[in-house]
């Protein structure tokens, strides 16, 4: 009598896949410059679906993703997009925003909601076709979700990719940040309006008063504890907190937020917080991208569904462009800013994903729409570092010229030309 495989046996060959095959792509093919790691992780997520695989070899796929293993495939992907979500509600910061409100404030304003604006009327084009909007959908919640998908801006993603183009830690990398953490906020909150559930507004009510409440005594609670404790602690608070938001209506992952911005980044070390997100990256996080995958559907037909990806896109690149074009000529920023700027604010990929499955978990979007978005957010994210290369470079070039222009003629008085981009590029205005 043959021997069964079992359950467990599924589960690891599962997770051999999800971590082999897009490592193995992504050094084969050296996609690093166009498609980092993550990005790679999510398109074998999407390829590993039902839509594909599934449809290739359905005997293959049916065995080694059976309901048991999904189920506890989810449970992983759960807890990881949970602290990936968490972690950056606590870099969060909001000091350095309100610093420079102003420019902040408007930049921040119509990179969001240009391309909120234009995902909207994607959406409500979409709303006249049959099978986009999910059962549970009222019109305008669909169309409000469509359109802040399309304006969302994925801070640790961005964070990468600044990394890569060795702008992080310079001024102008500090003044992307700002703008994407305010964006970042008003996901969040756009998020929480969708699902309020107007049944259940008594207990999104408690939570938020008992959540206010607990927050004043955790802050007051972690300042006299070692950072070692803190960790801990935080953990236990995440869980909770998540617990409460799924409770009351709202969503596990609009709670991991919650739980992550009422916490200071000073109270840890920031060469462990880096640690912690690189770890949750490359240990259980592409656990999150399979399931990702697992959710994709083209049985609308995929030219369908590729449609309306590009329709997507085009509504946010082109809303993301002009906006933060806006914002460059009410504060008069140097030619070339805005659309350096504009291109990295294009960076999707994680948080869009994540907002959509929270769309996608309360009926609010079908999963053609899910598909159709998690395409548009990996070409949004695979677009950024090939446009944004050169543009930096020429940038920097215009810069240094000028600079050197306007120096003495003495040698050792004059800057040297990586201080000198970094201090014009990325002085406030």
């Amino acid at each position: 009598m043959p021997a069964t495989i079992t359950t467990t046996e599924l589960f690891l060959i599962a997770m051999v896949i999800i971590f082999a095959v897009p490592y193995a792509l992504w050094r084969v093919f050296r996609t690093d410059y166009w498609a980092p790691l993550v990005v790679v992780q999510i398109l074998t997520g999407i390829v590993l679906g039902p839509g594909l695989l599934g449809r290739a070899f359905p005997d293959f796929y049916g065995t080694v993703f059976a309901p048991p293993v999904v189920m506890a495939l989810n449970g992983v992907a759960w807890w990881a997009v949970m602290l990936f979500v968490w972690i950056a509600g606590i870099e969060l910061d909001l000091r350095q925003a309100w610093k420079y409100r102003r420019e902040s404030g408007i930049t921040a304003g119509l990179a969001l909601g240009a391309p909120l604006a234009a995902g909207s009327v994607a959406g409500a084009l979409l709303l006249l076709q049959p099978g986009w909007v999910g059962p549970a959908a009222l019109p305008w919640q669909f169309v409000v979700g469509v359109g802040m998908a399309c304006a969302v801006t994925a801070l640790p993603i961005l964070i990468l990719l600044m990394e890569k183009l060795e702008i992080l830690r310079r001024p102008l990398g500090q003044r992307i940040l700002r703008y994407a953490s305010l964006d970042d906020i008003a996901i969040w909150g756009v998020l929480a309006l969708i699902l309020m559930d107007w049944e259940r507004i008594g207990r999104q009510g408690i939570f938020l008063l008992a959540f206010a409440l607990a927050s004043w005594a955790l802050r007051r609670w972690m300042v006299r504890l070692p950072e070692r404790d803190r960790w801990y602690v935080g953990l236990v608070w995440l869980a909770a907190v998540a617990f409460g938001a799924d409770w009351c209506g709202l969503h596990f992952m609009v709670g991991a937020f919650l739980a992550g911005v009422v916490l200071d980044a000073d109270w840890f070390t920031l060469e462990h917080m880096d640690m912690l997100r690189n770890h949750v990256l490359l240990i259980i996080m592409p656990v999150f991208f399979l399931s990702t995958g697992l959710r994709t559907n083209w049985e609308m037909g995929g030219s369908a569904v590729f449609l309306v990806a590009a329709l997507l896109l085009v509504a946010s690149v082109a809303g993301k462009l002009a906006g933060v074009h806006l914002a460059g000529r009410i504060l008069g920023w140097k030619p070339g800013e805005a659309g350096l700027i504009g291109w990295l604010l294009q960076t999707k990929a994680l948080i869009m994903i994540i907002f959509a499955n929270v769309l996608l978990d309360k009926q609010i979007i079908t999963s053609e729409t899910f598909t159709a978005l998690l395409l548009m957010a990996v070409a949004s994210t695979m677009l950024t570092v090939p446009v944004v290369a050169p543009r930096l470079r020429r940038l920097q070039a215009v810069i240094s010229s000028e600079t050197a222009d306007a120096s003495p003629p003495a040698p050792s008085a004059r800057p040297s030309a990586a201080s000198s981009s970094a201090a014009r590029t990325g002085a406030p205005r």
